[in-house]
């Protein structure tokens, strides 16, 4: 028997109305939106920065190895006194302490199960939020357990069924009712794997596209329009509908594929995807979902093996085509040696930040008296359009592009020489190289003469027309070299991720009030999953359920729409404003763009510079804006400004824009800049080694004593210091 039921909604990340009524009201100015706003608005600071390379980070590693158990009893015992005697929660603490402190005592080479998880869990909570951080994780727990105890426990069994997740392809039974032919295209880049299976979706009568960027989803969807098909778009805070016609094909981000519609045609993009940690889900929901007489899956090669046991499951007929590269790829014996001027037309850098590709525009041009185009994710879809038809246009003096790595996505652009400002990129999680995949899938946009958009032609396929590879500077080349001759394993398993109604049968267990970053934990911990499958990393989710948790009245529907969300919960401006829309959604009003304070609209007011802060402010408005859109699509009788949502993004990007062109790089710093980033790697990889080693020696003395952590930072720390300034 159920304790509380809740009605179902529809499927997981795909709430969003097909018909949507625009709002009437439009703002030119800023000064209109001067006028509009409240003078009390509050501005939100504080913000911080982290990140396992900073001195704090490397400091708490230093702890975790000396003594792991000594740090958790700490924290214990400074979280017991936070609370009185009375407390409800001191009834169950003994057991709680003993339970924790044997999870902190296991060694490294202990069986992986609920005292490892936690352990796990709470070394990356503390490695992330310090004490602080460590005790909210343990405040958590002892929440948990007392839920479990009281809601779980009694009803296990019926749980697991609702968590079983071995058989996903049933969650489909529309699909599975149809007799589907899959077509495989596999091959290298620029092998017209994708070229191939975008002809036969031009030519269906009803069908989509689905990619893994806006990028490519607005590029596609730029193609068939220009063709005079009529084409749909839809992302996530997006949507572009033909007038005054029905659209025959629509090109979506992947995440967006409709499983409620039939189709002729359907064409699954970098199918390799489906393999990845955080995002794979998508690609699997969209495999097994679609509902397409004719479904195209583009990708790599090592795809093959998985998708052949994927189609087993299914009962579809599965065909494979293999491709081989148009024109030939080599890697260059040397770099440019750090000198721009040994650039050619036709030549495109690659660079892993917004502030990196302006910074390497402005010096490209310094150095050879040409202009740069540049290309990347957010830049408005009008702008990259109008950069990319200036660097494939031969006829002026538009030489080079400066892209980020999306270019490795797929997308088509003219290309002679590919070459990498540098292999390692900075992630939330600390400094990291490019991995085999990424460096061949970039690499292998080398050699095109046209775009896809263009077509194919006999200049394509050209003999003479050699794609080359190479780096900037020298350091990274043989690491080029290594990674284009070497072959990655093929997938083995694709990702999942429960449906919304896994979720809303597994909260009828649960009374109201039950934290929603509980019911996520507790799914996945009880869930059953294959090993054709894997769940997807759910950190991102949790993150989301952490902030909507603090806000009252948020029902199981909104909760799960905000867990699908676009939200960046690392920066505390945008938790922030992730708080207040939320906050809007649970009072089903004050969803005026003008009425949310947190956000900071006053940033368009001031002058435009190349100035860190001021940067810093356009980006967090932009990221809320997106998230605005996103949310009138899902939620539009709340978030009603999305036509001034638009047109307030737009003014972000052009400034965004014009205090980018502004930053000039210091060259001197710049210099070398590849070698200090390797460096800076190495420094980190052999730290974690030592640490790792340190704890796997380490012998642990039951009698555990809580040592002083009043103090979150070593005031030495030179080992990291060269690190943290990278």
């Amino acid at each position: 028997m159920r304790l509380w039921t809740m009605n179902s909604s529809h499927c997981l990340f795909c709430r969003f109305q097909p018909l949507f009524l625009p709002t009437t009201r439009t703002f030119a100015t800023t000064s209109f939106l001067h006028r509009e706003k409240s003078s009390s608005r509050k501005r939100i600071g504080g913000r911080t920065s982290k990140g396992p390379i900073s001195s704090n980070n490397t400091y708490r590693r230093g702890l975790i190895s000396q003594d792991f158990p000594a740090i958790v009893s700490t924290a214990l015992l400074e979280f017991k006194n936070s609370f009185s005697p009375s407390h409800p929660l001191v009834k169950n603490w003994d057991k709680f302490e003993r339970y924790v402190l044997q999870a902190a005592r296991l060694g490294d080479r202990s069986k992986w199960g609920p005292l490892w998880e936690l352990k796990a869990s709470l070394q990356q909570t503390y490695l992330r939020d310090g004490i602080g951080g460590l005790k909210k994780e343990l405040a958590y727990r002892l929440k948990a357990d007392e839920i479990t105890a009281k809601y779980s426990t009694e009803h296990l069994a019926e749980q697991k069924k609702v968590a079983d997740l071995r058989f996903p392809a049933e969650w489909y039974p529309c699909a599975r009712s149809l007799q589907r032919t899959i077509h495989l295209h596999v091959g290298p880049t620029n092998s017209g794997k994708t070229y191939h299976a975008l002809q036969k979706l031009e030519a269906s009568r009803k069908g989509f596209y689905a990619g893994p960027l806006r990028l490519l989803a607005q590029e596609v969807y730029a193609r068939f329009t220009a063709k005079g098909i009529p084409c749909g778009l839809i992302t996530g805070d997006e949507v572009k509908t033909p007038e005054d016609e029905i659209p025959t094909i629509i090109s979506n981000t992947v995440e967006m594929v409709s499983l409620a519609k039939d189709y002729e045609v359907g064409v699954i993009d970098e199918i390799q995807m489906i393999a990845d940690q955080k995002r794979g889900w998508a690609w699997t929901r969209a495999f097994l979902g679609a509902r397409a007489t004719e479904l195209h899956l583009c990708g790599e090669t090592r795809a093959v093996p998985l998708v052949r046991e994927l189609v087993a499951l299914t009962g579809d007929t599965l065909k494979i085509h293999q491709y081989e590269r148009l024109n030939p790829l080599k890697v260059m014996s040397k770099s440019l040696e750090g000198d721009l001027r040994n650039l050619q037309k036709g030549d495109c850098l690659v660079s892993f930040s917004r502030v990196g590709i302006h910074a390497l525009k402005n010096d490209i041009e310094k150095a050879t008296g040409k202009r740069a185009a540049i290309v990347y994710g957010s830049l408005p879809a009008e702008i990259r359009t109008q950069q990319a038809s200036l660097f494939n246009d031969p006829n002026n003096d538009y030489d080079f592009l400066v892209a980020s790595d999306a270019i490795g996505m797929g997308l088509n652009l003219s290309c002679k020489r590919i070459i990498f400002q540098t292999l390692v990129k900075r992630l939330p999680t600390g400094l990291t190289r490019l991995s085999i995949p990424e460096i061949k899938q970039i690499a292998g946009r080398a050699g095109r003469y046209r775009s896809a958009n263009q077509g194919r032609t006999k200049q394509s396929s050209d003999p003479s027309n050699i794609g080359f590879v190479t780096s900037l500077e020298q350091v990274d080349l043989p690491y080029i070299q290594q990674a284009m001759a070497f072959e990655p394993p093929p997938l083995s398993a694709a990702g999942i991720y429960p449906p919304d109604t896994v979720f809303q049968h597994f909260a009828d267990y649960f009374p109201p009030g039950i934290p929603f970053q509980y019911i996520i934990k507790r799914l996945l911990d009880i869930a059953q999953i294959r090993p054709l499958f894997f769940m997807c990393d759910p950190s991102s989710q949790l993150e989301s359920a952490e902030i909507t948790d603090t806000v009252k009245g948020l029902g199981i529907e909104d909760q799960l729409v905000f867990m699908a969300a676009p939200i960046y919960s690392r920066d505390p401006v945008t938790r922030g404003v992730v708080r207040a829309f939320a906050e809007c959604a649970a009072e089903h009003q004050s969803g005026r763009l003008l009425d949310i304070p947190s956000l900071n609209l006053e940033v368009l007011e001031e002058p435009v510079s190349g100035k860190k802060d001021y940067l810093c402010e356009l980006e967090y408005l932009h990221k809320s804006i997106i998230l605005y859109s996103w949310l009138s699509y899902r939620m539009g009788g709340v978030f009603t400004d999305r036509t001034l949502a638009g047109h307030v993004k737009e003014m972000v990007e052009e400034r965004m824009i014009r205090a980018l062109s502004e930053f000039s790089a210091n060259k001197k710093l710049r210099k070398d800049a590849s070698l200090h980033r390797q460096r800076a790697l190495h420094r980190q990889t052999m730290e974690h080694g030592r640490l790792l080693a340190q704890a796997r020696l380490q012998t642990t003395d039951p009698g555990v004593m809580p040592i002083d952590l009043s103090v979150d930072k070593n005031p030495i720390d030179n080992a990291s210091s060269g690190a943290q300034r990278m």
